[in-house]
């Protein structure tokens, strides 16, 4: 019998030794990004050329250099500017380059991403939207794989790289930060 009590001690002191804890911490605050209204490379845009004689409705995608190409004019550096700004700059180009004497343009944002990449069941770029965070967008791309390192996920923004603890994200919605359109977030492999 004494034997049988030591065994289910020592058992419960084994399992009690892999219980998972609670996160405790807190994460980072990502600071925002210059403006959420400025473009930026992988936004998907409609421009629409009107009051011309052979209109048109372009679908873009701004390259990782910033740029989109255009009928006629080429290439026009989209990145960083406002949709205003983006109309400006083309209706600009369609009247220096002579291709129209007056036109109207529309730019509007599509859609705009983020991407998700590593230990998740499906990689790749997510859309955003205003209330994505962190641990939604690891939800859109399918969830954790098994070994997924979980409490230190790492999320880019303009060239700065953050460690988020995903648990203490979905424990406390205080602790998940948003994401903006452009960041990248990388799921590394746990040791185990």
């Amino acid at each position: 019998m004494h034997l049988f009590r030591a065994a289910s001690i020592a058992l419960i002191g084994v399992l009690a030794g892999c219980a998972t804890t609670e996160p405790t911490g807190k994460n980072p605050v990502i600071p925002s990004a210059a403006t959420a209204s400025q473009l930026r490379p992988g936004d998907s845009l409609t421009v629409a050329i009107i009051g011309v004689p052979d209109p048109s409705t372009n679908s873009v995608q701004i390259d990782d250099q910033g740029i989109i190409s255009l009928p006629y004019i080429g290439t026009i550096k989209a990145s960083g500017q406002t949709a205003g700004g983006l109309t400006h700059l083309i209706r600009e180009a369609y009247v220096t380059k002579k291709i129209y004497t007056s036109v109207d343009i529309s730019v509007s944002v599509t859609e705009r991403y983020v991407y998700v990449g590593g230990e998740v069941e499906k990689p790749g770029r997510i859309i955003w939207t205003p209330d994505l965070t962190a641990a939604k967008a690891v939800q859109a791309a399918g969830g954790f794989t098994l070994y997924a390192k979980e409490d230190k996920v790492s999320v880019v923004r303009n060239q700065v790289l953050y460690y988020v603890d995903i648990k203490l994200a979905q424990k406390s919605p205080s602790q998940d930060p948003k994401l903006e359109p452009g960041d990248s977030i990388q799921i590394s492999r746990s040791a185990f």
